[in-house]
């Protein structure tokens, strides 16, 4: 008896995956020790309108610059206050939410609508997706993906489903847009600039590989609502299927529960605020601050249409915030990581390693080799833009010196930078994400392993097919 019950012990310690926080700050760890071993050294830089991008030719050792024991923790603090516009956007998204939530409106409506389509969830599924991949290629929602998160949550509520599921359609349905980007100003776009290329060139091609993703996309979400739905103990989550604060909302979805005028008044606001935002994101080139400040506004307007005080609107959005504190301050964590690389002077020396690695090799083998390196660097350098201004410099004269178009270069740099995004525990948009929505880094990766396989291949051989058929221009 006491042999068993020791067993169960040890069995219950090794199913405990670290904390989001430890395997940050273990990766923290890593960084700064590795400013003792790896040789410092940087490119020069010049100006390209208001960024600064790297001179390739121009690598030189510098003088080491060690993160000791006060800085590693000053960049703690450094990360939290760099990350401040996704942090605020995560806590006042939660605020927002928990408003429109106390009204019953949200509730109700979603309710509804999964009702009158329960004989066409994959239907749903597809158009929810193909939406927010729209929004994703073109930019328009990037790091904003976070505030949809919890209207996925409710609609996999609503279906009985899973936090994957509600995560996987507003998240997945975006980043597989964004990961295989059309017109995408912030990458795609930069990029293109950076390589001398026409923007938004080889457009055909592009929309070809941007359906391909999105397609294997959606029939990989639709096998894993088609396995629950057989069989919902097959769910990655296990008896817990919300984990979240998000998930665990006291108001239970009835669809039976009448849908007021004003219910209809609130949702019509909220549709109306949200549409304002995409539509200045295009004509105003609004962002994450803008957002923050929308969903303020929202949450105001929301409650005054429900007849609230003014103090019971301000103590229900803190309530909100407070449920997100843990999702939030995890962005803080994850551009720490960032703040250790650049200050102890070693991405530099990291691009310069994989530049000298792929001269060498033969043009597809080299395409696909800027695409797994831009991978590899992506888990030190989470943002798009930032990856963009660092190697693209660096893959367009050494495309020429290969054989291969520039154009075929970027997009190794597209998919690189992309695929890995999904899966980057240095990504303060997929941590807060996950912590958002209760879901671990583990039982994510058990999720989007497969899925990050699929697109990887896919990225081959569109590569492949590109240095084939020349790909350009240039």
């Amino acid at each position: 008896m006491q042999s068993a019950t020791i067993k169960k012990e040890k069995s219950s310690r090794l199913k405990k995956r670290p904390d989001a926080y430890v395997l940050l700050f273990i990766v923290l760890v890593i960084c700064a020790v590795a400013t003792y071993l790896v040789p410092a050294g940087e490119y020069d830089r010049k100006e390209l309108g208001d960024r600064e991008i790297t001179v390739p030719g121009t690598y030189h050792a510098v003088e080491a610059n060690h993160i000791d024991f006060v800085d590693f923790f000053v960049a703690i603090q450094e990360g939290m206050v760099k990350g401040a516009p996704i942090i605020f956007l995560v806590l006042f998204t939660g605020g927002a939410l928990h408003v429109i939530e106390k009204t019953g409106a949200l509730n109700v409506g979603i309710s509804r609508l999964v009702h009158k389509l329960r004989n066409h969830e994959t239907l749903l599924i597809v158009i929810i997706c193909f939406v927010f991949s729209i929004l994703g290629t073109t930019a328009v929602i990037v790091n904003s993906v976070i505030a949809f998160i919890p209207l996925g949550i409710m609609l996999a509520r609503a279906m009985k489903l899973d936090a994957i599921v509600g995560v996987a359609l507003i998240y997945l349905g975006t980043y597989a847009g964004f990961n295989a980007p059309v017109t995408s100003p912030v990458t795609l776009g930069l990029s293109q600039e950076i390589a001398d290329l026409p923007l938004f060139s080889g457009i055909e091609f592009r929309i070809i590989i941007y359906l391909a993703v999105v397609a294997v996309t959606i029939i990989y979400i639709c096998m894993y609502v088609k396995k629950l739905r057989k069989d919902p103990s097959k769910s990655i989550l296990g008896a817990n299927a919300f984990p979240g604060a998000l998930g665990s909302s006291e108001e239970k979805l009835d669809q039976n529960a009448p849908f007021t005028a004003r219910h209809k008044f609130i949702i019509a606001f909220t549709t109306v605020v949200l549409t304002a935002f995409i539509a200045c994101t295009f004509y105003l080139e609004w962002d994450t601050k803008e957002m923050t400040a929308t969903f303020i506004f929202m949450a105001i307007g929301v409650g005054l249409i429900a007849k609230m005080s003014a103090n019971e609107i301000a103590k229900t959005f803190l309530q909100g915030c407070q449920k997100l504190v843990y999702g939030a301050l995890i962005v803080g964590m994850a551009r720490a990581v960032v703040v250790i690389l650049e200050d102890g002077k070693l991405l530099d020396t990291i691009v310069y390693g994989l530049a000298t690695v792929l001269e060498p090799l033969s043009s597809v083998a080299a395409a696909i080799g800027m695409f797994i390196g831009s991978g590899l660097i992506h888990f030190l350098i989470s943002s798009g833009s930032g990856e963009s201004v660092v190697l693209m410099p660096i893959f367009a004269p050494l495309a020429d010196v290969i054989g291969i178009t520039r154009q075929v270069a970027v997009q190794a740099l597209m998919f690189g930078e992309g695929f890995v995004n999904c899966i980057n525990p240095t990504s303060g948009v997929l941590m807060a994400v996950l912590a958002t929505s209760g879901i671990s880094y583990g039982k994510w990766l058990r999720f989007m392993l497969p899925l990050t396989a699929i697109w990887v291949v896919l990225g081959m051989i569109f590569l492949a097919i590109g240095v084939m058929i020349n790909w350009g221009p240039f």
